[in-house]
């Protein structure tokens, strides 16, 4: 199958760099896949798994967590305002954080704001336990 470079980074830095045959994430408007020959295009990403299929068939899954995706002349970047790879993500630490937010929306005592972003906590929380598997 044919291969893209493909750059993935973060605020943090560079998180992966180099030739795949696919990438699969979640755009604001739904699940895409990206394959070599795409043609130039550019889209907010949402929140939800992610992963990249090497040239070898080895597959690694992600939890993105919005950025900006856009594919240029047979390039791919993709500029994650969160990227965790499957073997980075602390599954407790997550199951904590998903009480938590469940905890706080339960609690019914959070204005419109707290409420927004208890639920946004909650989603970040189940993406991360999703990918983690």
């Amino acid at each position: 199958m044919k291969t893209f470079l493909l750059k993935i980074g973060t605020p943090d830095g560079l998180m992966f760099e180099g030739q795949v045959e696919r990438v699969v994430c979640r755009s604001i408007t739904g699940d895409m896949a990206i394959l070599a020959g795409h043609c130039n295009f550019c889209t907010a990403l949402g929140m939800g798994e992610a992963h990249i299929v090497l040239p070898d068939g080895t597959r690694r899954s992600a939890a993105c967590i919005g950025g900006m995706l856009s594919m240029m002349n047979g390039e791919c970047s993709l500029m994650a305002t969160t990227w965790e790879w499957e073997e980075n993500i602390d599954a407790d630490r997550a199951a904590a954080a998903k009480k938590k937010a469940e905890d706080r929306i339960a609690s019914k005592k959070l204005d419109e704001r707290e409420q927004k972003l208890a639920e946004a906590k909650l989603k970040r929380a189940l993406v991360r336990l999703s990918v983690k598997g």
